[in-house]
Parts: C-alpha cells; structure tokens; sequence
C-alpha cells in the first residue's frame, strides 16, 4: 500500500486549499483512508475519514462545516478541501489507511508522506 499526499502550500486566512491522496495497493474494499495533521510541537491528531467503499464519512467536530472529506469514483484519490482557512490549520498533513474503524493515530496500518499546509495571517 502507498500513500502520496500533495496540494499543500502558503495560503492566507479565510483562503481555500484542496489536498489529495493517491493510493495504490492490491484493494481498499473496507477500508477507510482518513486525514490527520501535526502541528509544530503538537500531537498528530485526526481530521476527517471516508469509508472507501460506502463513501460515508466522518469529521473531527471542531472541523466539521469547513473541511470536506472526499474520493473519486475510481476510489483510488482521496481529497481534503480545506475552506475558511485559519492560522491555526497551519500543520503537516497526512493521509493514511485502515482496516479498522479506529479513529486514533495507533489505528491506521499506512501512512503517506506529510504535505506541509501553512497559513498566514
């Protein structure tokens, strides 16, 4: 399984941004790809998931109304459209998987590789 996050970069507060996960591996059928994000100094903490095959997802409350988990109907890219960004969204994103339905870091089987999103104000 691989994991390739990208779309991050130096936006300004109240802009928006849409990262994307691309996933290969032998099948994702019951899985789900989920986003969390670290924050200098801070723990990685979870963001949003989607279940690959219903498509039911599930947000951390705080960003619930300005973060969209979503995928394409191929189900192979996952995407996190960020609105309303805030100086405080400034973190390293990641993308993983999971067989479970765990929503904790020690949950997910995979990891991607962070893409850095920074917010100025």
């Amino acid at each position: 399984v691989q994991l390739q996050a990208s779309g991050g970069g130096l936006v300004q507060d109240g802009d928006s941004l849409r990262l994307s996960c691309a996933a290969s591996g032998p099948t994702f059928s019951g899985w789900q790809l989920a986003w969390f994000r670290q924050a200098p100094g801070k723990e990685r903490e979870f963001v949003a998931k989607i279940f690959y095959t219903s498509g039911r997802t599930y947000y951390e409350d705080s960003l619930k109304g300005r973060f969209t988990i979503s995928r394409t109907k191929e189900k192979n890219t996952v995407f996190l459209q960020m609105n309303s960004l805030k100086p405080e969204d400034t973190a390293v994103y990641y993308c993983a998987a999971a067989a479970s339905t765990g929503v904790l870091v020690g949950d997910m089987d995979y990891w991607g590789k962070g893409t850095q999103v920074t917010v100025s104000s």
